[in-house]
């Protein structure tokens, strides 16, 4: 393991870390994702992801476990000062520990039929991370997103989502054109469909099958609700009381192969 000391944050290696670690969109220009904090840095070593590590970044104050867990890795390793760690980290308050990911160069491919969700717009950095977290809990494999979705693999969506990244298929900056699958797709619909608690007990959800989440305010577009076979609403007290994330939640949980391997009880 190569192991340098750096101490100036005029480094040209800090300021690219600095770039990654609060710039949403710095990887899609290099190719390089920013991990920061040790439960997502634990998730990626955990998970079998076809992530590359290319850099540990870690501050002098908590380096010494994480050295040796690293040994098993051939990456570059970089101590500096706890002081300019906080510098270039993108929280309000600096865990210490970082890792730089090489992305594969293919990333692009869909997943024809695979569960799957199809994010449209969802433009909240915190509501993308918590579907993704959802999708990873209730047996989806893939997730799809439109143009005008946060970018995933961003340091918000990145710290939203909690290791849910490393579980999941995600193809991203899609056009609607694109969405072409060989499962039913399920859009949610707040005014219109069928009931999701009578498509459940009827058995009528398919699976695998596609759910569409819409944008935080204007829903699931046109284009997209005219590819869905099935249109679906939650049944509420309060009307439009869900904001996507839960409503993901709810549906995910609905059609989920979770539910066909619990046992029943009397």
């Amino acid at each position: 393991m190569n192991i340098q000391t750096i101490t100036s944050g005029s480094n040209p290696t800090v300021k690219a870390i600095k770039r990654l670690a609060q710039s949403a969109s710095s990887y899609k220009d290099t190719g390089q994702i920013w991990l920061e904090g040790e439960h997502l840095c634990d998730s990626y070593l955990r998970s079998s992801s076809n992530l590359t590590l290319q850099t540990a970044v870690l501050s002098q104050s908590i380096s010494s476990p994480w050295l040796s867990r690293l040994q098993a890795f051939a990456c570059e390793t970089i101590l500096m000062p706890d002081a300019l760690f906080a510098q270039l980290s993108g929280l309000p308050s600096s865990g210490g520990l970082g890792f730089v990911l090489r992305a594969p160069e293919q990333m692009n491919t869909i997943q024809k039929s695979a569960d799957t969700v199809i994010l449209d717009r969802v433009q909240d950095a915190g509501n993308v991370g918590s579907i993704l977290r959802s999708a990873a809990a209730f047996g989806v494999t893939q997730v799809l997103a439109l143009q005008g979705t946060a970018l995933l693999w961003s340091p918000k969506v990145l710290r939203a989502g909690m290791g849910a990244h490393f579980a999941l298929h995600l193809v991203e900056n899609l056009t609607v054109n694109e969405i072409e699958l060989d499962v039913p797709i399920l859009a949610t619909h707040v005014h219109a469909g069928e009931l999701l608690h009578v498509l459940q007990a009827e058995k009528r959800l398919p699976n695998p099958s596609a759910w569409i989440m819409g944008h935080e305010g204007q829903g699931v577009s046109q284009a997209l609700l005219d590819k869905a076979s099935i249109k679906v609403k939650i049944q509420q007290l309060s009307e439009e009381s869900l904001n996507v994330a839960s409503a993901a939640a709810v549906c995910l949980y609905a059609s989920s192969i979770v539910l066909k391997t619990i046992p029943s009880f009397p």
